[in-house]
């Protein structure tokens, strides 16, 4: 898949993108700011921001945040949610050519993005754009696939009917990965809990946020909400079911 390509995958998601894709453990935040160094008043770039969900949680902590993001649909998203804000800003951009100025941001965040990009071109821009001692983040939200029979079944749903899943996937990045991409010596790593409890419709949503998920019109996808809907009812307690995660932190100079 070329890097224009991934840029394009969510225009036709981004409403299920808003409603149903997670947000982030607040413990995740604010190791943030207690062990990375964000701060109140910190010019942060937000690379692969999408509609804005990580951006918002650093807005509501006094942050600086340039948005920046490629596709048009994402991007009017977050400025519709977020633009009461004066200290945010919006750049239609590319995590390898930002169009920010060098030396401009004391930090890079970049959650639920960072498999997309162009990993080689993507350094050399986030050396140019930080200030000197500024520190990029890499942020996931991991869905667990193991440990219960949902997350069991909805993981070989996915495999079943997905259209590129198993490609894809940020879990294809190991940790190992991802150390060359920082300075030598200066990788750090943390993991906190979440979770999201859907009901059926809430599940429905989730699950059509994905890029990877047919949409309507395509053969797989009536077969894929049928499966869906067996699913949830073996396995709903009280009418939810629980979407358990890891969120991953990867952090350090670069």
């Amino acid at each position: 898949m070329s890097v224009q390509d991934s840029k394009e995958r969510f225009t036709e998601r981004v409403d299920y993108y808003v409603k149903y894709r997670p947000d982030y453990p607040s413990e995740a935040l604010d190791y943030l700011f207690d062990s990375v160094g964000l701060h109140p008043e910190a010019e942060i770039a937000d690379i692969g921001a999408g509609t804005g969900k990580f951006s918002k949680l650093l807005l509501e902590r006094g942050c600086r945040v340039t948005a920046v993001e490629p596709n048009r649909a994402m991007l009017s998203a977050a400025e519709d949610s977020l633009g009461a804000y004066t200290s945010f800003r919006t750049a239609a951009a590319s995590a390898e050519e930002t169009g920010l100025p060098g030396a401009s941001v004391d930090f890079i965040v970049c959650a639920q993005a960072f498999h997309w990009f162009d990993r080689v071109r993507a350094q050399a821009e986030f050396r140019r754009i930080l200030k000197p001692g500024g520190r990029a983040v890499l942020i996931w939200n991991s869905r667990l696939t193991k440990g219960t029979p949902f997350l069991e079944e909805y993981e070989q749903l996915l495999h079943n009917y997905g259209t590129d899943y198993a490609q894809v996937s940020h879990k294809n990045i190991s940790p190992g990965d991802l150390e060359p991409f920082f300075q030598a010596g200066n990788f750090h790593q943390a993991r906190f809990p979440y979770r999201q409890l859907f009901d059926y419709e809430g599940l429905c949503g989730r699950l059509l946020s994905s890029s990877y998920a047919p949409a309507p019109g395509h053969a797989k996808h009536e077969p894929m909400l049928k499966e869906l809907r067996r699913v949830f009812d073996r396995n709903a307690a009280h009418g939810r079911v629980s979407f358990e995660y890891e969120t991953e932190v990867y952090w350090g100079g670069v």
